[in-house]
Order: structure tokens, then C-alpha cells, then sequence
């Protein structure tokens, strides 16, 4: 079922009453709040009230019964305009779904579409379950602290210029980052998933210091680097498209190696993530990629930090012995620490 709410009859709508209606088989309802974007920054208490309404009064029941079971929320999809003055968006309501449902949520359980510049720190923090398409661009620090939500950026559908050439996020972008996944149909600015330590993005450029003091995750660059990529990595891994043969000039080589992409487990991740990219932002550039994956795959260059891939040879070699995957990474732990030690 497809319930419609229209936003100019929000505001003046009992959401309390609307969302315990027993006739309405709440595990099923899909909102989609439409037609005009409302202004965030001047409803901002409407916004957050229509979300927190969306998801708080939603209740399961068991079969043939009025038994209430579990509080489950209903997919929403909200429009929005945005401003470069609405610092860290998202940040409140990603607090009160970790409150409410810690990190339990499927992907994309609640869809907020942006129209405009995102202002400082947009999408800090957000968990699993919350989504924020981004029609525009952000400013510096987006995705601060991702926890597990998803941010996707493209510009405008009508735009002339070439997006995978032009900037669309600022400086620092998912600083700090322990899970989630991020796809932008665009350029980063410097020191882009500087310390990211769990989440997955795919950007099509990035400026200097790139995937600094990164310690875990997955990065994907379908353009060119600046300087200094990969200084101080010492886990994660990322695939660089090396189109002109000289990334090696612009990466620090302190603490990485690179290797050309032939295993079949990252020949594997690296087109699924590049295709779930085009299907998020509509990437021109990751389409011609995916058409021609054949001609483009010998042109990525795995980064590899080399502490980190003995800690994946030994967890590999944990497992062969019949350890699980948790015992595995523990004996592994223990065993280049003692190396380090002697």
C-alpha cells in the first residue's frame, strides 16, 4: 500500500492519530511526503516532528491478534531544500534512530532527497537505517563520523559541465568514519576519508592527502589524486583508476604498497561497487567504467597497507586452521603484536 501526505496539510495533521490507525496495516505503508520540497531551514522543528512521528507510532501485531509486538518504523522518503546553513543535517535525527533502534535498521528505511548546498559537517554521524541523497553539493567535513547511514551526491540532472571533473564535496569529507557507504558523482576536496576506519565510498577525484591515517574500509577513485595520497594508512584498502600511469608519483609510500587488481575477491567488489555507485547517483563516468570494465580493470591500482595485509594473511591462515573469523582476527592481533615486541 502507498499512503501519500501531502506536506502543506502536515503541519495542521494530528500524526498521532494518522499513525495508530488499526486499519491500516502499518508494516506495509510506504510514505512519500511530496509535492514541493518543504524549506528545511525554516521548518526545521516540522521536519523533525514529521519524522519522529513516522517512526514513533508505528506498531506490529502478531497474526489474528492486537497483541503489540515490536516498535518497527515505515520507510519514508522526504524532499527537502537545503542551505549551506544548515550545518550538520541529519546529525538530530540520526541521534534519535540510534536511540530508538541502535544500529538495527535496513539500508534506506528512512530517504531524505536534498535539493541545494549542504552546509558544514552534512550527514555527520548518521546511523544504519537513514539515507541522504544530496541533489547539489556540501560543503567541508560531509559525513563526519558516518556510523552507518549512506550519503549520496550528484549534481543537478541538467548540468553541462563534466561532473567526474568537477567539485562537488569540500575538504575532509567522512573524517572519522566507522561504517556506512558514501557515492559521489563528483570531485572531493583534500584530505578526503582522512582517518576513516570502517566505511565504504567511491568518489570520482580527490584532492590532496587523500585517505589519510586511514586505518580500515573501502575507498574507490574513478579519477585522479592529489599529492600525498595514503600518508600514514596503515589499514583499509582502496582502488585508484591510474589512467595516465603516474599515481605512484603522488602516493606516500611509507606505510603502502600498490598492486595491480587481478584477485577475483577485489576484481568482484571493486565492479559491484563501482555498478551500486552508477545505480545511486546515475554516474556518467561509473557507466562508461562498468560498459568497458574489461579495458578499464588493468588501470586500477590497489593500495595496500602493508601491516595490514600481513594481519590478512594471518587471519587467513587462522582460519585454515579451523579457527572462526573472530578468533582468527584476535590470534592475528596478538601475533603481529608480539612480532613487534621482539
Amino acid at each position: 500500500m502507498l499512503c501519500c501526505l501531502h506536506l502543506h496539510f502536515l503541519r495542521y495533521t494530528n500524526l498521532k492519530i494518522l499513525m495508530i490507525n488499526t486499519h491500516v496495516p502499518h508494516n506495509n505503508v510506504f510514505f512519500l511526503l511530496f509535492p514541493m520540497p518543504l524549506d528545511y531551514h525554516y521548518f526545521q522543528s516540522e521536519v523533525l516532528s514529521i519524522l519522529n512521528h513516522l517512526y514513533s507510532y508505528n506498531a506490529t501485531y502478531l497474526p489474528n491478534t492486537q497483541e503489540q509486538t515490536q516498535m518497527l518504523p515505515m520507510s519514508c522518503i522526504l524532499f527537502l531544500n537545503v542551505s549551506n546553513v544548515d550545518r550538520a543535517f541529519g546529525a538530530i535525527f540520526g541521534s534519535e534512530i540510534t536511540r530508538k533502534f541502535g544500529n538495527t535498521l535496513p539500508e534506506d528505511t528512512f530517504h531524505v532527497i536534498c535539493n541545494g548546498y549542504g552546509g558544514q559537517s552534512f550527514g555527520a554521524f548518521i546511523p544504519a537505517g537513514l539515507t541522504l541523497e544530496l541533489v547539489g553539493d556540501s560543503n567541508d567535513y560531509m559525513g563526519k563520523g558516518l556510523s552507518g547511514g549512506k550519503l549520496i551526491v550528484y549534481p543537478p540532472k541538467d548540468v553541462t559541465y563534466d561532473r567526474s571533473e568537477n567539485i562537488v564535496i569540500g575538504n575532509v569529507a567522512l573524517y572519522g568514519a566507522t561504517a556506512g557507504k558514501a557515492f559521489i558523482n563528483g570531485v572531493a576536496g583534500e584530505r578526503f576519508c582522512v582517518r576513516n576506519s570502517g566505511a565504504t565510498a567511491v568518489v570520482e577525484g580527490v584532492g590532496d592527502h587523500g585517505c589519510e591515517y586511514m586505518t580500515g574500509g573501502t575507498v574507490v577513485v574513478l579519477g585522479k589524486t592529489g599529492k600525498n595520497f595514503a600518508a600514514g594508512m596503515s589499514g583499509g584498502i582502496a582502488y585508484v583508476l591510474d589512467e595516465d600511469w603516474d599515481f605512484y608519483t603522488r602516493v606516500n609510500k611509507d606505510m603502502v604498497s600498490l598492486e595491480p587488481v587481478e584477485h577475483k575477491y577485489d576484481v568482484s567488489l571493486l565492479k559491484d561497487l563501482i555498478r551500486e555507485h552508477v545505480e545511486a547517483t546515475g554516474s556518467p563516468r561509473g557507466k562508461e567504467i562498468l560498459d568497458n570494465f574489461g579495458e578499464y580493470l588493468p588501470k586500477f591500482k590497489k593500495v595496500l597497507p602493508h601491516d595490514y595485509d600481513k594481519m590478512l594473511r594471518l587471519i587467513a591462515q587462522m582460519e585454515e586452521k579451523g579457527e572462526d573469523s573472530e578468533q582468527a582476527q584476535i590470534e592475528a592481533f596478538y601475533a603481529m603484536k608480539n612480532a613487534a615486541n621482539k
